[in-house]
């Protein structure tokens, strides 16, 4: 068993690595052909004379762009770099190399090409604006790391607006819910409870897990088995600073009127007392949570601290505070709940079926199959999801939402379950076999010893 110095060298060591190889590769992705190219008499079929042949179909029958051109397979990820991993306001340009990083799990792990937009505004309208603007080269977009209430303005406008003709998701808001569902589906089985009858605390009510609730109540909880906290404590009824700010803050404003049943005050530690479960998306730490108020909680306690890039508490500290579970966002310790799981298959099954939103029930049809293919392998107090390098979990990912997208009346396209998992399949086998291709020989440089 590793010490906790070990265990501390570990957690820093890919924030030490990400120093030496970004400026190696000069980032992670790039462009590269998809067509034929024999001899330069191609061009003249890809660009122009040729091509007029095709933008002319198009011109007088727009739904054959899906077919003439990769629109059906390629993504926006839009951001204006306000709200970072956990890294807060750091802008646009600081906040490329995650975007860069999201388009790199979309295409290796869902085989969907995406495209980093960083934009230099900090207006709801204008990024409203520029959604509906970009929206013809795009069969989705990916809203990401947007400050909190404005992600809520951005995602609920376009989605209502009739004239955005593809599905727009917000993936710290569906996609970290939809993740954090799969693991606590899990975990709950482990320990013997049932989501119905649980105390439950989240800690941090900003864009992850006002949609975490707004799942967790789709599936069966309540709201008078929640206590919420946030940044100035325990929601409760009287707190005036929701109240007065109703407007950008009506999900709060619902929370504390109607959870709470024990009606605490103060802070994370009397949240905690004697709950069953901790979600927190808040304050990265370590310190945000202390072990003392870990061991304030039920038995069999379940900790999710999923702040990024360190965890409100580490997870051995968790541990040794009496969690019998614990998960985290990060790759390098066990149970890692992560929106990694969920957007690269969540969005190719939206594609494949030309979906025209992505709504909570395909969210939950996401959550429900991440759940399965774990216990399908085997689930232990470790191993309570799916981790990345499980291939199968994308397609069989994809095939559920797309199902659910056809069940909703959603869907452009109708497929089997068997046809959805089978394109989706070879679609994220071609994208990892490609990279692995370039990596053999040499176009991809291998990585520099230390």
């Amino acid at each position: 068993m590793l010490s906790k110095e070990e265990l501390l060298a570990r957690a820093h060591k890919p924030s030490e690595d990400a120093m030496r190889l970004h400026p190696f590769y000069r980032g992670k992705i790039e462009t590269v052909p998809k067509c034929v190219i024999r001899d330069f008499q191609d061009f003249a079929i890809w660009y122009t004379p040729g091509v007029a042949a095709p933008c002319r179909a198009i011109e007088a029958d727009k739904g054959l762009v899906y077919e003439y051109t990769n629109k059906g397979n390629t993504i926006a990820i839009v951001s204006d770099g306000t709200r970072v991993l956990g890294l807060g306001h750091i802008g646009p340009e600081a906040g490329l190399p995650v975007m860069e990083g999201k388009a790199l799990l979309f295409k290796y792990l869902g085989g969907v090409d995406a495209v980093p937009i960083c934009l230099r505004t900090e207006s709801a309208d204008e990024i409203i604006n520029t959604v509906k603007l970009i929206q013809p080269s795009f069969g989705g977009i990916n809203l990401e790391d947007i400050q909190q209430p404005k992600c809520f303005k951005v995602l609920d406008t376009l989605r209502a607006d009739p004239s955005v003709e593809i599905p727009v998701w917000h993936d710290d808001q569906q996609g970290t819910a939809t993740v954090l569902l799969a693991g606590l589906i899990n975990a709950l089985k482990i320990v013997g409870k049932d989501l119905s009858n649980v105390r439950l605390t989240l800690i941090g009510l900003g864009a992850a897990n006002v949609a975490t609730l707004r799942l967790l109540l789709a599936s069966g909880m309540t709201l008078d088995q929640l206590v919420a906290v946030d940044s100035k404590g325990v929601l409760h009824p009287e707190r005036t600073d929701i109240e007065e700010r109703q407007e950008d803050f009506g999900h709060k404003w619902k929370v504390c009127l109607e959870s709470n049943a024990d009606g605490r005050r103060g802070g994370i530690q009397e949240a905690l007392r004697n709950a069953d479960v901790c979600i927190a998306f808040s304050r990265p730490g370590p310190g945000s949570i202390k072990p003392e108020w870990v061991a304030g909680m039920a038995n069999d306690a379940i900790v999710f601290p999923c702040a990024n890039p360190i965890p409100e508490i580490w997870p051995w500290e968790a541990k040794e505070a009496g969690a019998r579970i614990v998960g985290t966002g990060r790759s390098d310790f066990p149970n890692q709940l992560n929106n990694s799981l969920g957007f690269p298959g969540i969005f190719r099954g939206t594609l494949d079926v030309r979906a025209s939103t992505i709504t909570d029930e395909m969210c939950l049809a996401a959550a429900t199959e991440l759940a399965q293919c774990a216990e399908d392998r085997g689930i232990d107090e470790d191993n309570i999801a799916p981790t990345m390098d499980e291939w199968d979990v994308f397609p069989r990912e994809a095939a559920a939402v797309g199902m659910k997208a056809q069940e909703q009346g959603l869907a452009l396209l109708t497929m089997t379950r068997q046809e959805l998992y089978d394109k989706a399949s070879a679609t994220i086998r071609k994208a990892r076999e490609t990279t692995q291709l370039l990596m053999r020989e040499g176009m991809i440089a291998p990585a520099p010893t230390e």
